[in-house]
């Protein structure tokens, strides 16, 4: 895919986040690498600063290297949450796409400091895997990303301490399906709650979806 099409993907998965309500306003960012320059470093394009998400178009997109520095001149800024998004990209080289949203029910969980159960849905075991909770750190500022990076390996989801949360993939798709899935099963647990108690998977049932997921990944690997 070339570095225009990642730009629309980019400014269509936007309005659809802030669409389902997973973002609002200038909520929200993304990130997805794009190549490597003539020297072998990656290119990455982010979404801009101080935008509303849902007006965002492909020309906004900025370009960066993978210490922040600007690889073209623009118009734009890079989002304010570039620090979180270079150090998922440099610890995990296998991620091409991060999506950092605020998705409410989700967050929810993250304010209440509460994680989604990892036992409850099929879906979000194989699709997301377990998301655990990252300590609280200021938004926009290295200490986000310090306190992200002990919990990157293994982990594809992030729910953040009262802020929001992180998904990852090797491909924008697939950080933006793990983004829509993580918030839907949150809304079904919250739902099955109101109704009675929710009924985990047996721990074989968890652990046979779990190897699935696992065997997923090193085929896509190999």
């Amino acid at each position: 895919m070339t570095a225009s099409a990642v730009a629309r993907r980019m400014a269509l998965c936007c309005r659809q986040l802030a669409a389902g309500g997973l973002i609002a306003g200038r909520d929200g960012n993304l990130s997805v690498r794009i190549g490597k320059d003539r020297l072998g470093a990656d290119r990455v394009l982010v979404t801009p600063s101080g935008l509303i998400k849902a007006l965002v178009t492909a020309a906004d997109m900025v370009e960066v290297d993978l210490t922040g520095r600007p690889r073209r001149r623009g118009r734009r800024k890079p989002t304010s949450e570039l620090d979180l998004h270079l150090r998922i990209l440099r610890h995990r080289p296998d991620v091409q796409a991060v999506v950092h949203a605020h998705p409410p029910t989700a967050t929810g969980f993250a304010v209440a400091g509460e994680e989604i159960p990892a036992n409850l849905l099929p879906e979000l075991i194989f699709v997301v895997g377990r998301v655990p909770i990252v300590p609280y750190g200021t938004p926009g500022t290295p200490e986000l990303g310090d306190r992200i990076v002990p919990y990157l390996e293994g982990h594809d989801a992030l729910l953040l301490a009262n802020h929001g949360a992180v998904t990852m993939g090797r491909t924008l798709d697939q950080a933006w399906i793990r983004m829509e899935s993580l918030e839907h099963a949150a809304r079904i647990i919250v739902a099955a709650r109101s109704i009675g108690q929710p009924q985990p998977l047996g721990a074989r049932s968890v652990e046979r979806l779990e190897a699935l997921r696992a065997q997923a990944r090193r085929e896509k690997d190999a």
